[in-house]
């Protein structure tokens, strides 16, 4: 599919680009051009600012009732307009359809959840002690959040941020990754249908190098919440460091599914190729290392070794794909880069989903692997944000558990076992944000808080009604009435 170049969302107007400040947006899969949005200026996303300080004023006065109806219009329309929007990701990142639709329908439930709490308590009565008097506690906006997102979930992420951001009655400025903007835009243009004021939501399309230090610069900013690598993100962390800005960090991940000696196989191999090699292994909650109980390593490694050779690979708009492309031509080399490496350091493969003749030439595709690693390879320690998946054998659930720890990160972990005193001390000791039994480290639900621990994420969590905590402050109100 082909689109025109998509304007911003800037007031409550929607502002065309000008033509000689264009970024393209291609189809991974093949190079065709998409799409292209307006590579903004520093000034321009000044008029973003102050559009929103208007809006937050707007917003905010229209209360919970009002913003819930307006969420809820904005559901009805992503799922009215779903085929159209999943052609669009399917287009514009690369993921197949069955990944696109998936994640259409959760952008929808992000909204219909949230749009709900507009009917929820936001407060409560405080005893106190004082005669004749009552005290409270409020929860209020707090004024213009800046939403950074990724390309790999392009309209599930920007959702997943918008619709807690947006109930509580702050103003949201949000900047999507330059290789999947499109689809951020289209959804600005829903909410806008669906009766979002003018300034209550800006979007802002360009290039970090050129407008990064606008974008986190202004002195109006309350909050930042940025999904994206890790490195970024802690660079964002000392820029805002000191200025009383809230910052919300969801980074890298290295996944680990730890499979002990009583797992059922049969429920093991499918769950574990979903959550290494769904959507390309470009989740940040992707597994990507596999830690076996050495008693059935062995078998386990055939299996996973079998399922992967017969994975197809291809364009996600193509009936039968199970791994589409990597969403650039940077991407791609930088995966084969790091997968290049980790064999010169030792890494065997064990099995591989082989590439159609003349693929690599036509778009971004890579070879999706089953590697067996040792601890100290870069494969296994270092994020890939590829389908890769490294194997190490243990024997037994201590070290598989201390395996788990041994990361810089800690987003993610899944233990599969029969037992419930395993499954619970696994639960119990790994130091990850999210834990499965029996589940891929992928697939958390929208009322499920979600955040990593260490170099996968910050303090504050998203998703559920934890995210509220984020996007609103508490005020303490003690009113004597005699």
């Amino acid at each position: 599919m082909t689109t025109s170049t998509l304007p911003n969302l800037i007031g409550g107007e929607f502002v065309d680009a000008d033509p000689g400040h264009v970024i393209e947006v291609t189809n991974p899969a093949d190079g065709s051009r998409v799409g292209a949005v307006a590579a903004l200026t520093a000034a321009e996303v000044t008029a973003v600012f102050d559009a929103a300080e208007a809006g937050a004023k707007t917003w905010r006065t229209a209360g919970p009732l009002a913003r819930g109806r307006v969420l809820l219009d904005a559901a009805s329309l992503i799922r009215a307009e779903a085929t159209s929007l999943v052609e669009l990701i399917v287009a514009e990142m690369g993921k197949t359809r069955a990944e696109a639709t998936g994640e259409v329908g959760k952008a929808a439930e992000f909204f219909e959840y949230y749009g709900g709490l507009g009917r929820a308590p936001f407060g409560e009565l405080i005893p106190d002690a004082r005669p004749g008097t009552f005290a409270m506690q409020t929860r209020e906006p707090i004024g213009i959040v800046v939403l950074i997102t990724p390309w790999n979930d392009p309209l599930l992420t920007p959702a997943r941020k918008m619709a807690p951001a947006l109930i509580a009655g702050n103003a949201v400025v949000i900047k999507p990754a330059t290789e999947t903007p499109l689809i951020t835009l289209r959804l600005a243009e829903i909410l806008h249908r669906a009766g979002l004021p003018a300034g209550a939501l800006g979007t802002v399309t360009g290039r970090g190098s050129e407008i990064g230090d606008a974008l986190v610069a202004d002195p109006r900013i309350a909050a930042v919440s940025f999904t994206g690598s890790t490195a970024v993100g802690l660079g964002l962390q000392r820029t805002l460091a000191g200025r009383g800005i809230r910052v919300q960090t969801e980074m890298g991940g290295k996944n680990a599914a730890v499979v002990l000696a009583d797992a059922d196989l049969d429920l093991v191999v499918p769950t574990l190729i979903a959550g290494a090699f769904g959507q390309a292994g470009q989740r940040c909650t992707a597994t990507s290392r596999l830690i076996v109980e050495r008693a059935i390593a062995g078998e386990l490694q055939s299996r996973v070794a079998a399922a992967v050779a017969g994975l197809r690979v291809g364009a996600g708009a193509d009936a039968g794909t199970d791994v589409g492309p990597v969403v650039s031509r940077a991407a791609q080399r930088d995966i084969t880069e790091r997968v290049e490496a980790g064999l010169a350091e030792g890494a065997t493969v064990l099995g591989r989903a082989p590439l159609a003749d003349g693929l690599v030439a036509q778009g971004s595709f890579v070879e999706p692997l089953f590697v067996a690693v040792g601890v100290e390879n870069s494969l296994w320690r270092e994020e890939v944000f590829g389908p890769v998946l490294g194997m190490v054998v243990v024997d037994s659930l201590d070290e598989a558990i201390a395996a788990v720890n041994d990361s810089s990160y800690g987003l993610s972990s899944a233990v599969f076992t029969q037992r419930l005193d395993a499954a619970f001390r696994f639960v119990d000791e790994v130091d990850t944000g999210q834990v499965s039994v029996n589940q891929p480290t992928s697939g958390w639900d929208i009322h499920q808080p979600f955040g990593g621990f260490k170099e996968s994420g910050s303090p504050f969590k998203e998703q559920g009604l934890e995210a509220l905590r984020f996007y609103t402050r508490v005020k303490t109100a003690a009113v004597r009435t005699r």
